[in-house]
């Protein structure tokens, strides 16, 4: 062979290896991030070309399918009361993609989970369609029916927790939306979708407040700084008095005094005392006692300042790591940047109630192929252990007589010992919004306690004198720990 048909060749052989390595790149280099990249139309159409597996509350499915006609879109997902289960299902929607259990769970309920091989492989050989596979979830429909009836047209969410477990029993968000509305890929679809958008609706019925959204909590943080104090021996005899004066002034400041509410008698009172009639002076003085560094350690013990996973993302509650002393024991009364979702406070109550054990919340209990095999099972797990048993019981006596004697008088339930904490969370310039209406509990039998419940109303539709977490939230926790005790 001559010198130019060799340098020719040789190009020719360059070409040609360096389309192989090309092509080799793509084919298993690439293969996963071209197959998941959102632009990739044939990802959705796959989505979409088999039924979607359900998501099961109590065994049965909330969610379901339905053919749909002139779109490459074979299928659409369907909800059953889909307004009450938005906040735990989420959407799947044709044109606007997943979220929450249908986005987490997606490959799951798609049947493309790697896990599903086995049983893809069976229904190809079997002639049979490829079947999504079914999450069943820890919910209770008698909890979330009561908790999504209890807040009615109101604003607000309300979470509940196994403390025992961390199962998660009830997540519900008002306003909400039916996800059927828009699962689809049509005109009506979008505008639908539009309609629920923040920037048209400042309602905002899409967010999620149960998990997403987090609020000052007001006083029910007291319970917090309590463990603290508690866990420091700060006070031991939760009866006997405590070195606090009213009014108090606080630390480092000109005189700046930090008031009870409606002027109740708080001077000396004993831990039990204040955390029946709830005054700020009392634990304002233990946060800025203990400081910050032992509150941000105790706040953190119950899982604030982190995000959780239940598998669905919640969003981080803020305890403040950067404080001043005034700043601290104001925080130590739900106040300053202090903000926590739902379920931490609802995590907050589990603890206490589990005598000091918090269990990590979770809402799926198994994962399951469309012949019901079980893929995968989630057990129940510690998280931490914010304060010890005994330190635990003491905080649950304190708890009992602010539903027994307390602020908290309408959470109670007849033969149930029900522990709980009012708050009423100011917020806005100056305090000039309505409060935020609080309640935390649990409801314990001779069996343990298989209920702890966070409630937050944010738009109590009375005087602004009128609204308390005792008024407005008790109500709601206590249908939903009936609810559970029935079930």
């Amino acid at each position: 062979m001559n010198k130019p048909l060799r340098r020719v060749a040789i190009f020719c052989g360059l070409l040609v290896l360096a389309l192989l390595i090309r092509v080799n790149y793509i084919q298993f280099v690439q293969a996963d991030e071209l197959k998941n990249d959102a632009n990739n139309r044939r990802v959705t159409i796959n989505q979409y070309a088999t039924p979607r597996g359900d998501i099961l509350v109590d065994g049965k499915a909330i969610t379901g399918h339905t053919e749909t006609t002139g779109s490459d879109f074979k299928y659409k997902a369907t909800f059953k009361n889909g307004k009450m289960w938005a906040p735990v299902t989420g959407y799947a929607s044709q044109a606007f993609g997943t979220t929450l259990l249908q986005g987490v769970e997606d490959k799951i309920l798609t049947g493309d989970d790697d896990r599903l091989f086995f049983t893809r492989t069976v229904d190809v050989l079997s002639g049979k369609q490829k079947q999504g596979g079914d999450v069943v979830t820890t919910l209770s429909g008698a909890a979330q029916k009561a908790a999504f009836k209890g807040l009615g047209n109101k604003k607000g969410a309300v979470a509940a927790i196994n403390p025992e477990t961390g199962a998660i029993l009830a997540l519900a968000s008002t306003p909400s939306y039916d996800p059927s509305s828009f699962a689809g890929n049509s005109q009506k679809d979008s505008e639908a979708w539009n309609a629920l958008q923040k920037k048209n609706n400042p309602d905002d019925p899409m967010l999620n407040r149960a998990l997403r959204q987090t609020y000052p909590p007001g006083s029910t943080f007291k319970v917090v700084t309590a463990a603290a104090a508690l866990q420091d021996g700060l006070y031991d005899d939760i009866d006997e008095p405590t070195d606090s004066e009213v009014p108090y002034i606080l630390p480092d400041t000109n005189n700046q005094e930090l008031k009870n509410e409606g002027g109740i008698a708080c001077k000396n009172v004993s831990l039990r005392e204040a955390l029946r009639v709830s005054c700020n002076s009392v634990f304002g003085k233990l946060g800025a006692t203990l400081g910050r560094d032992k509150m941000v350690e105790e706040a953190e013990k119950f899982g604030f300042n982190e995000e959780q996973f239940v598998p669905v993302r919640v969003a981080a509650s803020n305890f403040s790591t950067k404080m001043d002393r005034p700043q601290t024991a104001l925080s130590s009364i739900g106040q300053f940047e202090t903000a926590a979702t739902p379920l931490q406070m609802a995590m907050v109550a589990a603890a206490i109630a589990n005598d000091g054990k918090l269990m990590k919340p979770y809402m799926v209990s198994e994962l399951r192929a469309s012949n019901n095999k079980l893929v995968d099972s989630i057990k129940p797990e510690e998280l931490s252990q914010p304060l010890s048993s005994d330190n635990a019981q003491k905080l649950q006596q304190m708890m009992e007589t602010v539903v027994q004697s307390g602020t908290g008088t309408r959470a109670q339930i007849p033969g149930v010992t029900v522990g709980g904490k009012t708050g009423t969370a100011q917020h806005g310039v100056d305090n000039s919004e309505k409060p935020y209406a609080w309640f935390i509990s649990y409801a314990k039998t001779d069996k343990g306690s298989p209920v702890a419940v966070a409630v937050v109303v944010e738009d109590a539709s009375a005087n602004r004198g009128d609204i308390s977490g005792g008024g407005f939230a008790a109500p709601i926790a206590k249908s939903v720990m009936e609810a559970v005790l029935n079930k």
